[in-house]
């Protein structure tokens, strides 16, 4: 059997199917939309799952002059009828507005300006069409006009530009046309973030307005985008409009993989023994009635087994763009929400109202649209819905989950990077050997932090957390030689500070309290230093005075324990 490469970061469908790539058939997302019609339908689905290679599928399957072998052997091909009646029919336009972006609206317009001029030229027979009047001709040449490379818009041409080019398209070949529209709300969210919003809400109002809701020469439009923007905002007016959440049961496993898919393309690489860590750190999405992984994570991870079969799941997903929205979440959380936070952490759900339509300059006006934000954009995924329609919300899988604490230590790093004063008597009552200064401001930095709850968190983890806070409080001190997980003696110990000031080594032991007894713990700490001569190390090193302590964590409180 031929080993098929893998599609990493390809999302043209006919590229895929040329090329002799790996392809998880998704088209019957092609006959549900036809089946369930509605002249403009909009997708919302997190980024990195698929929408782009989905709208691809739908421009080769629907444009006129398409290669119909594309198609052979995939789902949609058994439907004869359906594939008779619209393969190939219809004239389409199709942009993708994902790299829609400039710090000022001016350079967003212009990047803006190149993907419609790139689209519109596409179609540069038209300016030779026995099918078009004169006049028509003319008005299609005005569509492309390219000074020193680039296209040139006034706003009234750029929002009139679809529905020209739908009439003449029309004309020419006497078919309505089908409108594509990937990632529509990217454009949107890069003028909130760059501060000119209410110009790009203006120009895609004006744009869509005529192209979707005005345009006799629409047959039907689709689009893509991560939020449902409201329709006040951009789809003012606009009748017989669908809107497909991730809380839609209709098309819920068209973007997204399900398990069998998963196995099977386990199975195609040999890879059947990784199923069950790639469904801890992948899987957990739930889109209408479906469970599925995020494709991007999925594909990444396999191909990345494929050259090294010990290779660890990564963060495939979380890094693939920026996550602004979570550490703006983070930054906003009052007392409650933090405890919501750790519970979530803790592998909880919270029960939350849910906003499925906002606008960008909402977003953070409020904890709870932020809420209905991260549920929308795939950070958090649905477990339920309460009899009064609260969404039931909880972190996916493990790498959302190492998403928010490491954007939880970010913020506690600057936070307290401010904090001098205080920082400085913490560290320096390490070397004074003050237990009650460190066990008073440890845990006060402990009850301000958002950390790691009981439920359902191993106790390696907890300690992690823990020790991940206290590295970076004594960080503070940049003359300060500190090491972590160091192997010294028989050992690895959890931290060794160097203190050039006399030459004094600290061992420092943590351990977390599992039953709530903080001497027990910090007595196994001390044992442990002893045990495996921790101390060792920090005399290789030269040091000549030793202190080690044991120090217990117990949910936001901790005790501390020194030894010479």
């Amino acid at each position: 059997m031929e080993i098929l490469k893998l599609p990493v970061g390809i999302e043209n469908f006919e590229d895929i199917r040329r090329s002799g790539f790996y392809y998880i058939d998704k088209t019957m997302l092609i006959e549900q939309a036809l089946n369930n019609w509605s002249k403009v339908t909009l997708f919302t689905r997190p980024r990195r799952f698929g929408k782009t290679l989905g709208m691809s599928m739908l421009r080769s399957f629907f444009e006129i002059g398409t290669d119909k072998s594309l198609f052979d052997g995939l789902y949609i091909s058994q439907n004869i009828a359906l594939c008779d009646e619209h393969m190939g029919k219809y004239p389409v336009i199709f942009i993708s507005l994902k790299d829609v972006e400039g710090l000022s609206y001016d350079e967003a317009f212009q990047v803006f300006s190149r993907i419609i001029g790139n689209e519109i030229s596409k179609f540069s027979f038209l300016a030779e069409s026995d099918k078009l009047t004169v006049l028509e001709k003319e008005q299609f040449k005005g569509l492309l006009h390219i000074e020193k490379g680039k296209f040139i818009f006034d706003k009234d041409t750029f929002t009139a530009s679809f529905k020209l080019l739908s009439q003449l398209l029309y004309k020419h070949y006497g078919k309505k046309v089908v409108i594509l529209i990937d990632e529509y709300d990217v454009p949107l969210d890069k003028a909130y973030q760059n501060g000119y919003y209410h110009e790009m809400v203006s120009l895609i109002r004006g744009l869509f307005g005529q192209a979707l809701k005005t345009n006799d020469y629409l047959q039907f439009a689709i689009l893509t985008g991560c939020l449902r923007i409201s329709k006040e905002s951009i789809f003012t007016g606009l009748n017989n409009f669908k809107v497909l959440s991730i809380m839609d049961t209709r098309f819920d496993e068209q973007f997204g993989f399900t398990d069998s898919e998963v196995e099977e393309l386990l199975a195609a690489y040999n890879l059947d023994s990784h199923f069950t860590e790639i469904k801890e750190w992948y899987d957990g999405y739930h889109f209408g009635n479906a469970d599925v992984y995020c494709p991007w994570d999925v594909i990444n991870y396999v191909d990345l087994l494929r050259f090294e079969p010990t290779a660890k799941p990564q963060d495939f997903w979380s890094n693939s763009s920026g996550n602004a929205l979570v550490r703006s979440f983070i930054d906003k959380a009052d007392v409650q929400t933090k405890d919501e936070i750790e519970r979530l952490i803790a592998g909880e759900y919270i029960e939350k109202e849910i906003s499925q339509e906002l606008t960008y300059d909402e977003i953070d006006k409020s904890i709870s649209n932020l809420w209905s934000v991260l549920f929308t954009t795939g950070y958090l995924t649905k477990q339920g819905v309460t009899d009064d329609g609260r969404v039931r919300l909880s972190i996916p899988n493990r790498e959302i989950k190492n998403l928010f604490i490491k954007k939880i230590r970010e913020w506690f790093s600057d936070t307290t990077a401010n904090d001098g004063k205080t920082l400085e008597q913490f560290c320096n009552a390490f070397v004074d050997k003050d237990t009650e200064k460190i066990e008073e401001l440890f845990g006060d930095y402990l009850w301000n932090t958002i950390s790691i709850r009981d439920t359902a968190v191993a106790k390696d983890k907890k300690e992690n957390f823990y020790h991940g806070i206290l590295l970076g409080l004594l960080g503070y001190k940049a003359s300060w030689l500190i090491k972590s997980n160091t192997e010294s003696g028989t050992g690895y110990s959890d931290i060794l500070v160097e203190v050039p000031k006399n030459r004094t080594g600290i061992v420092i032991e943590l351990k977390y309290a599992e039953n709530g007894d903080m001497d027990a713990a910090c007595d196994e700490a001390l044992k442990q230093i002893e045990e495996k001569s921790y101390v060792d190390k920090l005399k290789q090193d030269g040091m000549r005075n030793f202190i080690k302590y044991g120090i217990a964590c117990f949910k936001k409180d901790c005790k501390v324990v020194v030894s010479e």
